[in-house]
């Protein structure tokens, strides 16, 4: 299994080259209902020993299987944020019990809870000591961008990276820069009244981009033209605030106006097969530069790639999650390591503007028991994952009042049943949501801590059968244990 579709043409080819085509099927959510249909049958009439796919592939009706391998098992697409809200690592988990066969969980960055686990020996921890083709570490550098405002660079590239782009034009080597912001702008405001554009389905700011010359809402979809006056004051003083990676590229393009770029981000892959054709074209037609946002991070080799640039380590540590701290971690590193991959000197500039952070300090030494050290003490101290579950129930509906009194009667029912047993969770008042509006639906969020056992699932469906009568068209009730998305 692997996490990102994108993934998968690159790990099929390896297995292709290996155990031969006839013996291999692929599963995932881009291939059409027929081809879908097709590899299924494939699969249950036993002609293909090997699946390889993305999170539903753990569902393939293999009836004598003998191995479950999960790579990358920290990314967060193994979790379907749609019901039913399963994690496919837990299915495997699950599977590999039932059927008594071997689970691989393989990551440069493991999961916290996986490698508390593995700690306490819960699970077999094997440690790989060396890169694929025994290449070194590349040379991490952080850069702080506070130095270089002051030093008047107000462009999205440090000078030393820019220094380090200008080499590797010149040594005809790859180069790899990295945004996790897609569009031109992230928001646009009026510098007279301060009014911001909004998603009229969403509580969140469009995002202007500038091929198209629209504002585009990332949670819904919606879109409309570019604002040039202010609707609120009549003002023509608009700002593009917030950087993306289209305007990183047309940066780029100023600033090395004779190198040739490739963006791959989720407007450039909404096409079948556009994904894999854009890692071709960049490996096989020596694009210069590959700018992209976390689709580039995970699992690609590249071997004339000796240069990676962060331009914005920050953007994953400023989330409301308390996982912040580790993803950010996390991403960096696998990041990182896309750099000289073969026997090429790999160098890596990661750009923050908050250098001294435990997480991007760790990023710079690539220690991982480094990280965890630190990351697992400050969750035990503050009670979380893996010391404790983490229940988030969401109420969302298109009456704001409805949503609020609902998320109210959910907690006080909660409260009521708790009073007089004893149960392992701690309970939180509902709040609205970190972004309380998307899709014109109101959203609220009420959060329970505790080490889940069975009275408290009892608990839990008692409650939800109790509300069944409110969990209706118009207002609804999710539950979601230990979710990967907080917002």
């Amino acid at each position: 299994m692997v996490p990102e579709i994108s993934l998968t043409p690159q790990m099929v080819n390896r297995f292709i080259a290996r155990f031969g085509q006839e013996k291999i099927a692929v599963l995932h959510s881009k291939l059409s209902i027929g081809e879908r249909y097709d590899e299924w049958q494939r699969i249950k009439n036993k002609e293909a020993k090997i699946v390889i796919g993305a999170r539903s592939a753990i569902f393939a009706p293999l009836e004598d299987l003998g191995l479950i391998i999960i790579d990358e098992e920290h990314d967060d697409s193994y979790k379907s944020e749609m019901s039913p809200r399963y994690h496919a690592k837990e299915v495997a988990e699950y599977i590999a019990k039932e059927k008594n066969i071997p689970l691989v969980l393989g990551s440069a960055t493991p999961d916290m809870t996986t490698f508390y686990k593995a700690k306490k020996g819960d699970i077999k921890l094997l440690t790989l000591t060396k890169r694929a083709n025994e290449s070194n570490l590349p040379n991490v550098e952080i850069i702080d961008l506070r130095e270089e405002l002051a030093n008047g660079n107000k462009t999205m590239i440090s000078r030393r990276l820019y220094d380090e782009i200008s080499k590797n034009l010149e040594r005809k080597k790859q180069t790899i820069l990295f945004l996790n912001r897609r569009g031109f702008s992230t928001f646009v405001m009026c510098r007279d009244c301060g009014y911001t554009v909004k998603c009229k389905n969403c509580n969140i700011t469009l995002t202007y981009h500038s091929k198209e010359n629209k504002l585009k809402c990332h949670y819904c979809g919606y879109e409309q033209e570019n604002v040039t006056i202010c609707p609120e004051c009549g003002s023509t003083k608009i700002k593009y605030f917030g950087t993306g990676t289209q305007k990183l590229e047309a940066q780029i393009q100023k600033l090395f106006p004779k190198c040739s770029t490739i963006r791959m981000d989720i407007d450039t892959v909404s096409k079948k097969n556009s994904h894999e054709e854009i890692l071709d074209r960049f490996k096989n037609e020596t694009i210069d530069i590959l700018i992209g946002t976390q689709m580039v991070v995970k699992g690609h080799h590249f071997p004339n790639v000796t240069l990676v640039g962060v331009i914005a380590a920050d953007s994953s540590l400023n989330i409301d999650d308390y996982r912040a701290n580790e993803r950010t971690f996390q991403i960096l590193t696998q990041v990182a390591g896309r750099a000289g991959r073969e026997k090429l000197e790999g160098n890596v500039i990661v750009q923050t503007y908050n250098p001294d952070h435990f997480s991007i300090e760790c990023v710079k030494h690539q220690n991982y028991d480094e990280f965890y050290k630190t990351e697992i003490n400050l969750r035990e101290q503050l009670n979380y994952p893996p010391f404790c579950d983490i229940i988030m129930f969401g109420i969302s509906g298109i009456n704001q009042n409805q949503v609020m009194e609902i998320s109210n009667i959910l907690y006080n029912e909660f409260e009521k049943r708790m009073k007089n047993n004893s149960y392992n969770l701690t309970l939180f008042k509902p709040r609205p949501a970190p972004i309380d509006k998307i899709k014109n639906k109101y959203r609220y969020r009420m959060i329970a801590k505790g080490n889940l056992d069975e009275k408290d699932r009892e608990l839990i469906n008692e409650v939800l059968i109790s509300m069944e009568d409110y969990n209706s068209s118009k207002v609804r009730i999710v539950i979601d244990i230990n979710p990967t998305n907080m917002l």
